[in-house]
């Protein structure tokens, strides 16, 4: 009982130790909740996948009414800002110019070819921006339906009722974009967050030669490892926490699961984040190469294989199996799953059983790679 109150209080000296560190280097601070500002910042109002006000030039061949009305058509949506142009040449100009997105061309039979039910119309659009040229199709595709259906009701014209499909989304009813890039979001900065504050924790002890001091102690590395890691989980969750905040209240992004399963599924990936940092700082004895290591294994694949911006599904077979080995895939789920469902256990708890399979996994190889006596 003797033993282990002389080693509870001595891993409350390192903890201690580690905390009061942690206050002397602002770098900590601005790194834990300053940098997760920003990041959250430029990804709530840099990053969006909507399209909305698409410039569109619209080219009148035939200057008749009816063609006059469908061009105002375009000017009832707020997803299309149509612009006028006199002749297809300027309008061609524009899109290569990228002063429109797009153009659409209205012959001059519009309106003969309208009273036999078989005009047309040309959409031409930019498909350097695949997304924008996908979606300004289905506006420019829209309008027309909606137009020609109102000519039809105005006139009189009986035509074969077509198929009503009656949508719903779930979870998203609006389809705001932001509202599962938000949550994406958090991942990817607190993958960099966790990573990078620890990273740092060891190669610094090296720098500064207080590891030998360390090792010239009782002090075990587990005692060691857990010593350094409490002072940074805490420092994470906060960080965790001020993120998931900002995104409910700044961003209005919606959370309908429970505070609970937020912080077991945002623990079980801080602690596979600051496992991997912990790994990089204990093989890397050098403060610079271990926070460029750390951006590059935490960074990357958290943005281009987590699923938070670009689908996995759609991914090639070998890129899919690689995603399966970065904790950032299985807390996208997560988090996106507590933000927009709710607590769905069937889908949190596998994916934070693996998350915390991943986090044992490289604390039990720090703990091998820490040495146990100076050589």
């Amino acid at each position: 009982m003797n033993l282990m109150n002389i080693r509870l209080r001595r891993l409350i000296a390192l903890i201690g130790k580690e905390t009061l560190q942690v206050r002397r280097d602002p770098s900590c601070i601005l790194i834990a909740f300053v940098l997760p500002m920003i990041l959250l910042f430029i990804f709530g109002y840099g990053l969006s996948l909507d399209a909305k006000h698409v410039r569109l030039a619209i080219v009148l061949e035939d200057r008749s009414p009816t063609a006059q009305s469908f061009w105002a058509s375009f000017e009832a949506t707020q997803y299309i800002d149509p612009i006028f142009y006199e002749s297809r040449r300027d309008a061609e100009d524009a899109v290569v110019n990228t002063h429109v997105r797009g153009m659409v061309v209205v012959p001059n039979d519009f309106t003969t070819m309208l009273a036999t039910g078989q005009t047309s119309v040309q959409l031409i659009t930019d498909g350097v921006e695949t997304n924008t040229a996908t979606i300004l199709e289905n506006y420019v595709t829209g309008v027309a339906r909606r137009w020609a259906q109102h000519q039809a009701d105005e006139r009189g014209i009986v035509v074969a009722p077509p198929i009503d499909v009656l949508s719903r989304v779930y979870f998203n009813p609006e389809l705001e974009s932001r509202n599962a890039l938000i949550p994406g979001s958090v991942v990817l900065i607190m993958a960099i967050i966790g990573t990078l504050l620890t990273s740092l924790v060891v190669a610094r002890e090296w720098e500064r030669g207080t590891m030998e001091a360390m090792l010239a102690t009782p002090i075990g590395p587990f005692d060691m490892i857990l010593g350094k890691l409490i002072p940074y989980y805490i420092l994470g969750m906060s960080s965790t926490g001020c993120c998931v905040l900002l995104a409910s209240s700044l961003f209005h992004v919606p959370f309908r699961g429970s505070v609970f399963a937020l912080g077991l599924t945002s623990s079980a990936f801080l602690l596979a984040s600051l496992g991997m940092g912990f790994f990089i700082s204990t093989i890397c004895r050098n403060q610079f190469f271990a926070s460029q290591i750390a951006l590059a294994v935490a960074f990357l694949p958290s943005f281009i294989l987590s699923g938070a911006l670009f689908e996995i599904s759609a991914m090639p077979l070998p890129i899919r199996i690689v995603t399966y080995l970065f904790p950032a895939r299985y807390y996208v789920t997560c988090l996106q799953t507590v933000f927009m469902t709710g607590d769905i256990w069937l889908l949190l708890l596998p994916n934070t059983l693996v998350m915390s399979f991943i986090a044992a996994v490289f604390f039990l190889a720090t703990i091998a790679k820490t040495p146990k006596r100076l050589e």
